[in-house]
């Protein structure tokens, strides 16, 4: 067991070096923001198209916004996991954005989604709550704030397709726990305060096996403003009582 966190922690001060643009002592280092972000894409994958083990989401792609804002929150408290928060804590803001802008930037193609297992009225429920939401219990369509397509509204709201039902199920749970925060008012986490299992499951097993669309970009802007107030996306919300 002491081994193993040595380990890690061996790990997270490496990144962190890296991110901080200390030289490493390997031959051929370069001082520059694409060799420092090795330390991002060695978890999240080459040019952080996702990690192989369904946990490490995608990066390239996603609005900046949204990216600078969880990585504050990982350095702030808001979100948990001690290898992200070790590597960012001593971070500026200015930093930060140029690591999501960076993300931002890159146009990537998505592999084809997995096809996990949902019987046909699960299936169906997902599909529902994604695209119509459902009015009886408060829960707004997923598209409603992640846009039509579920890829995403710049600057601030991320996409919900192309990433593992692993990943997906975490950060629902994540939330649901009060694991993962944003900033308030957070309107995720009373959105995920309405949902049961069941709905959990169905939501993470339908957008989990749905293609992305092509161009897969962020949308603009929503069509209408956002049901809840949102404290990541201020600029979307209407400020709507709840």
């Amino acid at each position: 067991m002491i081994a193993a966190m040595k380990t890690a922690w061996k790990l997270v001060a490496t990144l962190s070096f890296a991110l901080l643009g200390v030289p490493a002592r390997t031959a051929g280092f370069e001082d520059t923001l694409a060799q420092r972000l090795k330390a991002c894409t060695a978890c999240h994958g080459d040019q952080g198209r996702a990690g192989p083990d369904g946990y490490y989401p995608r990066l390239a792609g996603k609005p900046a916004g949204y990216l600078f804002n969880q990585l504050v929150n990982f350095r702030d408290g808001r979100r948990h996991y001690g290898l992200m928060t070790g590597m960012v804590d001593r971070l500026s803001d200015a930093y930060l954005m140029e690591i999501a802008q960076h993300f931002a930037a890159l146009d990537l193609p998505y592999p084809a989604p997995s096809s996990p297992p949902l019987a046909e009225a699960q299936r169906a429920r997902g599909a529902t709550l994604a695209r119509q939401g459902d009015g009886q219990a408060r829960l707004p369509a997923c598209m409603v704030c992640h846009g039509r397509t579920l890829t995403g509204v710049a600057p601030h709201v991320p996409g919900l397709l192309g990433l593992p039902r692993d990943y997906l199920n975490a950060q629902l749970g994540a939330w649901k726990t009060g694991q993962r925060r944003a900033h308030a008012p957070d309107c995720m986490a009373q959105v995920v305060q309405r949902l049961g299992p069941q709905d959990i499951a169905a939501i993470t097993g339908w957008l989990a096996a749905q293609p992305v669309p092509k161009p897969s970009h962020p949308a603009a802007a929503l069509p209408a403003p956002m049901p809840l107030d949102c404290g990541s996306a201020p600029a979307a919300a209407s400020g709507a009582s709840r």
